[in-house]
């Protein structure tokens, strides 16, 4: 018989990148570079996204990267926007491009590229805040701090973070990737050791306790990390929150009781399987 830590872990390897997207989004990279290299000038080129940090989610996930700028940082972010997404338009004619504050979107056949222009500050880069201006992005600091939490749990915590973004995209949750991720590497942060279907639940009551209010950044270097890009779609995903709680919740009360039949079915409900 399947246990529910056995189904939440087949979900989890189930909904792990393959190897395939890493290798259409590198194809892609250099000739991006390159284009903006020559039209704008670059200091910089990196990967940030999830897909390559280890936490990125099947058929859902983005190949992200991080472009700091030679020139002086505009007064407006859409102009700086604007000027990328032109110069990727000219180079990928027939390719759907589309700004998505702070990235510029290349929508390729076989992949997505995000690509988050920005510049040099004096700690981290400024990078466009999407609900207006500029904010502060530290994506090396705060990948470190996740992969020294991660290391604490022996790799645990970046399973934990798949499992919440399954969700967030099965189950269409107008909430940021990267707050879940800060959320749940934090919550890890204070714990002692890792149980799957406890930690799953008491990840999504913090969330709820909180109201997905933003929260301060846990290294202490750059802006609140805010949950969604809106207050109607807080609301929406609240609502979610709110129904991922009660569901985690029984599904792990069933384990406990060793009705597993009852927890997957739970579990299904809560990851939309």
């Amino acid at each position: 018989m399947t246990t529910a830590r056995q189904w939440l872990s087949e979900l989890t390897n189930l909904y792990t990148p393959t190897p395939g997207q890493f290798d259409a989004a590198s194809q892609h990279r250099a000739s991006i570079e390159t284009r903006l290299d020559i039209f704008l000038g670059i200091k910089e080129m990196f990967e940030i996204g999830s897909l390559r940090h280890g936490t990125g989610v099947w058929q859902y996930s983005d190949a992200d990267y991080l472009v700091s700028l030679k020139d002086e940082r505009p007064s407006s972010q859409w102009t700086m926007l604007d000027k990328v997404k032109h110069q990727l338009q000219d180079r990928f004619k027939s390719t759907n491009i589309v700004i998505r504050s702070p990235a510029v979107v290349c929508k390729f056949s076989d992949c997505d590229v995000e690509i988050v222009p920005g510049y040099t500050a004096a700690s981290g880069y400024w990078i466009a805040d999407p609900s207006g201006g500029w904010m502060l992005s530290h994506p090396k600091d705060h990948n470190r701090y996740v992969n020294e939490v991660n290391d604490k749990h022996k790799g645990a915590v970046k399973k934990l973070i798949r499992q919440l973004k399954v969700w967030k995209y099965r189950r269409n949750v107008p909430v940021s990737s990267c707050y879940l991720e800060m959320r749940a590497a934090k919550h890890m942060s204070g714990e002692s050791c890792y149980s799957p279907l406890w930690d799953l639940y008491l990840t999504f009551k913090k969330l709820r306790d909180t109201e997905l209010a933003a929260m301060n950044d846990p290294t202490g270097l750059g802006s609140r990390f805010g949950a969604c890009s809106s207050e109607a779609n807080r609301l929406e995903a609240l609502s979610k929150v709110n129904t991922a709680v009660s569901r985690a919740l029984k599904a792990k009360d069933y384990a406990e009781a060793e009705n597993h039949d009852l927890a997957i079915e739970q579990l299904e409900l809560l990851f939309d399987r």
